[in-house]
């Protein structure tokens, strides 16, 4: 034998590859964009309000949401910017973003922000771009140079579908 245990086949069956679904808001006001400073394994990092899709959650309930978490600003989502698929590097991961744009409110320094984001910052193109080896994924910047070049979709492209209830919102 070569030493090659093979796994039990309904394991095998059972695993299946999935992305990892995220949702960002790409937000722009007096040409500087909106962005958390948050920790992570590599270090401190630079990244568009962002996070994961929960279970049952619409993307426009989750960008809202993790808009309000990590900035303490209120965020209604007007346009898909762009749907980015990434793998990192490791190959542990793949993201699969939605990346929107919309109206944001004033933030309410009473609130407290997610743990791990240390800040809320407004960054200019510039800034960003010199600050690159500090961002989170390619796909900060790759966000802001898609909506700086007019990309804005409808969101009627996006369809929910409510747990059981078989209609769309």
């Amino acid at each position: 034998m070569n030493g090659f245990t093979p796994l039990p086949l309904p394991i095998i069956m059972n695993h299946r590859w999935k992305p990892s679904v995220t949702v960002a808001a790409v937000i722009e006001r007096d040409s500087r964009f909106l962005l958390v400073e948050e920790e992570t394994a590599e270090g401190l990092r630079f990244n568009q309000p962002a996070g994961h899709l929960e279970d049952g959650e619409s993307l426009l309930c989750a960008v809202a949401r993790e808009t309000m978490e990590e900035t303490a600003h209120p965020f209604t989502p007007e346009y898909l910017v762009g749907v980015y698929q990434w793998p990192r590097p490791q190959g542990d991961v793949t993201y699969l973003r939605f990346a929107f744009g919309g109206r944001v409110g004033e933030g309410d320094p009473a609130l407290a922000l997610d743990e791990g984001i240390v800040r809320a910052v407004w960054m200019t193109l510039e800034e960003l771009r010199a600050t690159r080896e500090r961002h989170r994924s390619p796909l900060v910047l790759q966000c802001v140079e898609d909506w700086l070049s007019g990309r804005r979709y409808g969101l009627e492209l996006l369809r929910h579908y409510d747990c059981g209830d078989g209609v769309p919102s």
